[in-house]
C-alpha cells in the first residue's frame, strides 16, 4: 500500500482479478551503537554482520524471544501497510469471533480506496464475504478494502466512522498490553493522514510474533496465491483472486510470511518469518530499499546459512497488487 506525505496524493494501484459466473461455485546480545549492529550469540569465526540498505531493522529468534540483530531498532517510523499485521491480530484476538461470519461490502470500502489511491483487493459491492476471506484480501494484496470491512465489522458503534475510531482504538490498546512505548495507530491499514502512525523495528517484531501463535494467521500469510468465491448481490457466485506481495515467499527457502508495505515517507518495509537450519526468526525491515535481500542476508547470517545466490524473487503476475 502507498502512503503518502499529508496533501501528496498516492499512487493508484493496480486491482486485484475477479470473475463473476451466474452459478454456484465451491469452491541482542549487548545491542550496540548502529555502525556496530552487534546481536548476541552472532556466529563464531563469521564473515562481517551484513550491510543493509534499511534505514531500521530487527532480528528476533522467535523460539527463545532473544533479540539477534537491531539497526536502530527503538527509532520510530512509518510503517505503511505493515500495520495490517495488527489489524488482523486484533481481529483474530476478538473474543468469540467467528471466522465464517459473512459482511457485506459496502461501497464506502470502495470510495475509499479510490479517494487515497491505496492497495486494493478488488471487492465489490454488496458481496458477501467471510472475516476469514478479508483476512486473505487484508494480507495478500494488502486490500485496504479489506481493512476497512474488517474494522467496520469488528469495531462498536452506531455509525461506520464511530466503528472505525472504535477498531483503531483497539489497536492501540492492544499495542499497550504488549508493552509498546514507541508504537501508535491512527489508521486500520497504515494510511496516515497526519503521519501520527508510527512504529519501531523492535516493537513491530513484537507484534509480529504475536500475531503469528494464531495458526489461522500463520495458514494466511504463508499463501502465496488464492481462489476464493463469494456470493454477489445478484446472488451469482464472484470468484476473487489474491496474489501475496510478499516476493520472499517462493524465493527464500523457509520462508512462512510475513506482510509487506509501502510508502512515501515510509519506504519499501518488510516483516518477515523463515526457517532455516532448524532456527525460525520474525524480522523486521523499515525503509529499507533492497529489503527483500536485506532480510535473506539477516535470515543466513543467523541461521548459520551459507549464503545462497543473488535470490531471484518470485514474480508477481500482470494485474496483481505491488505493495
Amino acid at each position: 500500500m502507498i502512503t503518502s506525505l499529508p496533501g501528496v496524493r498516492r499512487n493508484v494501484r493496480r486491482t486485484a482479478v475477479v470473475a463473476l459466473t451466474a452459478g454456484a461455485m465451491l469452491t541482542g546480545t549487548a545491542l550496540v551503537a548502529p555502525a556496530a549492529m552487534a546481536a548476541e550469540s552472532a556466529p563464531a569465526a563469521a564473515a562481517a554482520l551484513p550491510t543493509l540498505s534499511a534505514k531500521g531493522a530487527f532480528l528476533l529468534d522467535s523460539d527463545t524471544g532473544k533479540a539477534r540483530y537491531t539497526k536502530t531498532g527503538d527509532t520510530r517510523r512509518q510503517m505503511a501497510s505493515t500495520t495490517k499485521i495488527m489489524t488482523a491480530a486484533v481481529v483474530l484476538n476478538t473474543k468469540g469471533i467467528d471466522l465464517n461470519r459473512k459482511v457485506t461490502i459496502k461501497q464506502t470500502y470502495r470510495d475509499y480506496v479510490v479517494r487515497e489511491g491505496a492497495s486494493t483487493a478488488d471487492l465489490r459491492t454488496g458481496d458477501k464475504v467471510t472475516i476469514r476471506q478479508l483476512l486473505y484480501g487484508l494480507m495478500l494484496p494488502s486490500g485496504c478494502d479489506a481493512a476497512y470491512a474488517l474494522a467496520d465489522a469488528i469495531g462498536t458503534g452506531s455509525t461506520v466512522a464511530a466503528r472505525t475510531k472504535s477498531f483503531i482504538s483497539k489497536m492501540n490498546a492492544k499495542a499497550t498490553e504488549l508493552g509498546l512505548k514507541n508504537t501508535k495507530f491512527d489508521s486500520f491499514d497504515g494510511i496516515s493522514q497526519a503521519g501520527d502512525n508510527y512504529t519501531t523495528p523492535r516493537d513491530l517484531a513484537t507484534i509480529a510474533q504475536y500475531a503469528m501463535k494464531n495458526s489461522a494467521l500463520r495458514t494466511v500469510v504463508k499463501t502465496t496465491t488464492i481462489k476464493t468465491s463469494a456470493t454477489s448481490s445478484t446472488g451469482a457466485t464472484r470468484t476473487y483472486t489474491w496474489h501475496n506481495t510478499n516476493q520472499l515467499l517462493g524465493s527464500y527457502s523457509g520462508a512462512f510470511g510475513i506482510k509487506t508495505g509501502t510508502g512515501t515517507a515510509a519506504g519499501p518495509c518488510l516483516i518477515f518469518a523463515a526457517t532455516r537450519n532448524g532456527k525460525t526468526h520474525i524480522g523486521v525491515i523499515l525503509n529499507g530499499t533492497d529489503r527483500y535481500n536485506d532480510a535473506a542476508k539477516l535470515l543466513d547470517y543467523y541461521s548459520g546459512a551459507s549464503a545462497a545466490p543473488t535470490m531471484k524473487l518470485r514474480q508477481l503476475p500482470a494485474g496483481a497488487q505491488r505493495d
